[in-house]
């Protein structure tokens, strides 16, 4: 059987997307959904998005990460629906869909995609990083070395070990580049390697850093290794409320498999 497909990019994230609007496409062969994004014998991509019909919102957004799980929040393949919903003529300027973590509204302009995110109540800070919750969990912790760091073995080894374990955490390295500016580089569980870009893990690093004071700027750049992206935010008694993931998504290519 034939799978019409399409290959879109935020920043160097890649996402292989699929219309599931018909329901056609069999949601729980974790293999089919690895193969697909196996890079060597399938499409190839950090994971696979399904976009579905909603009875009462523009669409719903399924995810699954490249070992063929569905998993928690993608920022970056939120943007990228985004701007794949507009291709299909689903949406046109802005939209409101559901994903695992609720709902979320979204506006295009161009390939700029602004992706409102979840609100983050909670910032736990240990002494030698934080961890939160941006729809998906963020291990943030400084890496002065970044360039020539080796961010699969010491993000797989944070990842699998306490107290994360079994079910993990992503892991972002920062490096504060200016006031408001902060390189990343992010290790990510269900890849279990590094991404170019994570937008749930770019949304965790600026908020722990104006948590930790590093920054006073409610618009924060990122700069990650596919590119840069820009998180806004406001604080409401110690509630991070309205926050706005922004970048780049683009379609690169589409075909059948």
């Amino acid at each position: 059987m034939k799978q019409k497909f399409y290959k879109y990019q935020g920043t160097g994230n890649d996402f292989v997307m699929i219309d599931n609007r018909q329901q056609n496409f069999d949601k729980n062969n974790a293999k089919l959904v690895a193969d697909l994004c196996d890079r060597r014998f399938g499409i190839g991509g950090d994971g696979l998005i399904l976009l579905e019909n909603h009875n009462e919102y523009d669409f719903k957004m399924v995810y699954y990460n490249a070992d063929g799980n569905e998993s928690t929040m993608c920022g970056n393949g939120g943007r990228c629906l985004v701007a794949f919903a507009k291709q299909l003529g689903v949406i046109s300027n802005k939209a409101v869909f559901e994903a695992i973590d609720g709902l979320h509204h979204a506006e295009i302009d161009g390939d700029i995609v602004r992706l409102q995110m979840q609100d983050v109540p909670v910032i736990d800070k240990k002494e030698n990083h934080v961890f939160l919750d941006t729809g998906s969990p963020h291990h943030v912790q400084f890496e002065d070395a970044i360039s020539d760091f080796d961010i699969k073995t010491k993000g797989a080894a944070i990842r699998y070990g306490a107290p994360y374990n079994e079910e993990g955490s992503n892991v972002n390295f920062v490096k504060k580049i200016s006031n408001n500016a902060f390189r990343l580089r992010t290790y990510e569980r269900g890849v279990e390697d590094e991404t170019l870009s994570c937008g749930t893990g770019a949304t965790a690093v600026a908020i722990a850093m104006h948590a930790l004071n590093e920054t006073k700027s409610h618009e924060i750049d990122l700069k990650v290794e596919g590119g840069e992206l820009k998180v806004s935010f406001d604080v409401e008694d110690g509630i991070y409320k309205n926050v706005w993931l922004i970048g780049s998504a683009n379609f690169v290519f589409e075909g059948e498999i």
